[in-house]
């Protein structure tokens, strides 16, 4: 069954819609009758506010950190941090392996990792050449925006 044309722009537009109001740079949505792409194939994402204003009344808590505290250092080499917010995924489905695992060899362009936000499916590719190093966050797992991902060499 083919769709009409009409019904096809209207989603599209739906989905326009959506992105605007999101702030999302790339959509796609695939299903047994119909694929959708919309933006760039993998835009330079902006990240989402991270704070929230102050509510009125409310009392604002600051956290002294100690000069003498051990600082947690930020992985070295080719790193792929997360470009959004949202829930790590290392495989297309539960079902299915991951896209790679330590000891890969990824080219530039592959696809390393899914985030989801806002219950869209984001591939993230990669920026380089190499082998997988060091995977730093679980199947799953909640990210933030820029947390290091995984390491390749």
């Amino acid at each position: 069954m083919q769709y009409e044309h009409n019904e096809l722009m209207s989603a599209a537009r739906e989905y326009i819609g959506l992105m605007k109001e999101s702030g999302l740079g790339y959509f796609r949505i695939k299903n047994d009758k119909f694929e959708i792409e919309l933006g760039e194939k993998h835009p330079h994402m902006m990240p989402f506010p991270m704070q929230m204003p102050p509510q009125p009344g409310a009392t604002a808590s600051v956290q002294s950190i100690s000069p003498d505290a051990p600082k947690k250092s930020a992985p070295e080499g080719n790193v792929m941090n997360s470009p959004i917010v949202g829930t790590f995924y290392a495989a297309p489905s539960p079902e299915k392996p991951p896209f790679v695992t330590v000891g890969k060899q990824v080219s530039k362009g592959d696809v390393l990792f899914i985030i989801e936000s806002m219950k869209l499916m984001n591939e993230v590719t990669s920026e380089y050449d190499g082998v997988v190093a060091e995977i730093f966050v679980e199947d799953g797992e909640t990210v933030e925006f820029g947390q290091p991902i995984m390491r390749i060499e």
